[in-house]
């Protein structure tokens, strides 16, 4: 069973008048939807946008493993448990909260900020809590996240290359950037699939056209696809 989950779908958070632009995959805060509660471990997928100068003042965590990927400049993260850290475009940020952590997380940067933020509950609540930054992922990648029995990779999918999907009780998939197609369906930029009893389900990139300025015949960047592989 796959079913797919349009970026014009999301639910629109945030708060425009401070900068902070989000869309929610899943009910959050405000948009409560109690048929769109979680899919397996996965609690929320947050498409986030900041502004210059624009960021999430201190605020607590508990029982929740956050997962980051920055698409676009840099993230500026602080804790309670001591950490500070930039965290750049292409990289994995994951914050175990545990029995409780605050943190705070702004673009300090020049440049605007667009990350993913990936939330999934763990197995077993409580803990001391945690931080580490994994720097530029390489291509299929494992990022193994036991707490919540999921391990996360990164696609990069040129035209009509492909990447092998693992048989699992469910996959999460979401679109950074290009066009992917996932059988017969074909998925853009921000574009979700949920995916239940995969066997034998396969990747592929598909031709986007170069942006306006670029000249004729310049490639276009490979799609950017991550997968979560969830093992109930």
């Amino acid at each position: 069973m796959i079913s797919v989950h349009r970026s014009e779908s999301r639910y629109r958070g945030g708060d425009d008048a401070s900068g902070i632009a989000t869309r929610h995959a899943f009910s959050f805060g405000r948009f409560y939807d109690p048929d769109n509660l979680r899919f397996g471990p996965v609690l929320a997928c947050n498409e986030e946008r900041l502004a210059p100068g624009a960021g999430f003042d201190e605020h607590p965590h508990s029982h929740t493993e956050i997962v980051t990927w920055v698409v676009e400049g840099e993230l500026t993260h602080r804790d309670s448990a001591g950490h500070s850290t930039l965290v750049r475009a292409g990289d994995l940020a994951h914050l175990s909260s545990a029995a409780g952590v605050r943190h705070v997380e702004r673009n300090d940067g020049a440049g605007p900020l667009t990350f993913l933020q990936m939330w999934l509950a763990p197995r077993e609540p409580g803990g001391e809590p945690s931080y580490a930054v994994v720097r530029g992922i390489a291509d299929s990648t494992p990022y193994a996240l036991p707490a919540a029995g999921a391990v996360l990779r990164v696609h990069r999918l040129g035209t009509g290359e492909r990447a092998a999907l693992p048989d699992a009780p469910r996959l999460y998939l979401h679109v950074v950037r290009g066009r992917v197609g996932l059988g017969e369906r074909r998925l853009g930029p921000g574009d979700a699939a949920r995916v239940a009893g995969a066997v034998g389900l396969e990747a592929v990139g598909l031709e986007e056209a170069a942006p306006a300025p670029e000249p004729s015949g310049t490639p276009a960047a490979p799609a950017e696809l991550l997968v979560w592989e969830l093992a109930d």
